[in-house]
């Protein structure tokens, strides 16, 4: 194996040839089962190959925190505009009807809080019930460079793995520690790592410099996280940024739910991921949806 002094930063990203998809609409997946695709294709539009994913599963660590408070009254009118429901399995089972349809991406590593050290983490849903339920994918955080890195890579692992055996593809969250980088080094470095153990595709965080080598880096689609709360208008310019430099979609909780109005901001953000809408058109179309209320 290399020294560590050793590795050298990639060079030659490519990004002027964008990666051969082999017959199937998303970049990666090809060579998968028939079944795997076919939850893949319920999770990104085929017709654009992108997604706006709602997350909701914050409340697994977070409570309720704000926005969250009440699932059935704050997020549930969002439910029609958005193309993918990411939240727990309890929220699942005792908030969501099983009359939405939706597909669902579970939110399946656990077992920490706030209070706690963010990346000791387990696998908190048996794939079993994730087949009981009908999930489209599972998710788990991974923690490149925090004090349970490998814990959190075997979750990870884990859940590739039985998720093959049925079918339910694996999205891997990368998340970020109190004192780790936020930068393209770190994020193609962790992106790269859950596409290599065979994640189907991965969330991170959008960076202003070199995102596009951070997209063009990993063989699996991407898409962004939300983040923290941003004015309407920086989160949109972050959403068309991410989507120029070769996302596949967003996954956005807080700069949706948090938002003046929740169903404006994710119509004007499902404008911005489907159509590419510039960002300053789609803030128009959602101060127009306010404004029609």
């Amino acid at each position: 194996m290399a020294d560590i002094d050793d590795i050298k930063d990639g060079k030659d990203f490519g990004l002027d040839r964008p990666q051969d998809r082999q017959g199937f609409f998303l970049k990666g997946l090809a060579h998968y089962d028939w079944g795997l695709k076919a939850r893949m294709s319920q999770i990104f539009n085929p017709a654009t190959g992108r997604t706006v994913m709602l997350a909701f599963d914050h409340g697994y660590f977070q409570g309720p925190t704000k926005g969250l408070e009440r699932i059935d009254l704050n997020i549930a009118p969002l439910f029609d505009h958005a193309d993918v429901l990411m939240c727990t399995r309890g929220i699942l089972r005792s908030i969501i009807p099983p009359t939405v349809r939706k597909p669902i991406v579970m939110r399946a590593s656990g077992g920490n809080s706030i209070l706690s050290e963010l990346s000791n983490e387990t696998i908190a849903v048996a794939m079993d019930d994730a087949v009981r339920m009908g999930v489209s994918a599972m998710a788990a955080q991974i923690y490149i460079g925090a004090e349970y890195e490998h814990k959190s890579i075997t979750n990870v692992i884990r859940l590739i793995d039985e998720g093959l055996r049925v079918g339910i593809p694996t999205l891997a969250v990368t998340g970020v520690g109190k004192d780790m980088a936020r930068d393209a080094r770190y994020f193609g470095l962790a992106t790269r790592i859950a596409a290599e153990l065979g994640a189907h595709y991965v969330k991170t965080y959008f960076v202003e410099q070199g995102f596009e080598r951070v997209t063009a880096g990993c063989p699996v689609p991407i898409v962004i996280a939300g983040g923290k709360k941003l004015p309407e208008i920086e989160a949109l310019e972050m959403a068309w940024k991410a989507i120029d430099q070769g996302a596949a979609g967003v996954d956005m909780g807080r700069n949706i739910f948090q938002a003046d109005d929740p169903v404006a901001m994710i119509q004007a953000v499902s404008k911005v991921v489907h159509e590419h809408m510039p960002a300053q058109q789609a803030y128009e179309l959602y101060q127009d949806l306010k404004r029609q209320k």
